[in-house]
């Protein structure tokens, strides 16, 4: 299979301009991976949310054609649902997929 799962769970902008974006948006582009998706997790939620620089990079890596996933229940926690919603990120359960992933040895990067 190829596809690439970016799991990100830093909270740190500069981590999400200079490598999950970064790495996402030129692996779509390049042609390195045939598909790529970023899931958002944890302390990432809260950044995206109020970052808008972040969300920039979101909004350049759905346009290259990056699936943005988001746990459902790490923006509910925080309250941003619907903020993440409004980003156009699918907002779901991400538990089970992401045991998948794990099961099927599919690949992962976690940042």
């Amino acid at each position: 299979m190829d596809k690439l799962n970016i799991l990100w769970v830093n909270g740190d902008a500069v981590a999400a301009h200079t490598m999950v974006f970064m790495y996402a948006i030129n692996a779509k582009t390049r042609g390195w991976w045939k598909d790529v998706d970023v899931i958002i997790w944890g302390p990432s939620t809260k950044l995206v949310a109020e970052d808008g620089g972040v969300q920039e990079r979101i909004k350049l890596a759905q346009q290259a054609g990056v699936n943005i996933l988001a746990c459902v229940a790490c923006a509910t926690q925080l309250g941003v649902v619907e903020k993440l919603k409004s980003l156009n990120i699918t907002v779901k359960a991400m538990g089970e997929p992401l045991t998948e992933i794990l099961k099927n040895g599919e690949k992962l990067i976690t940042i």
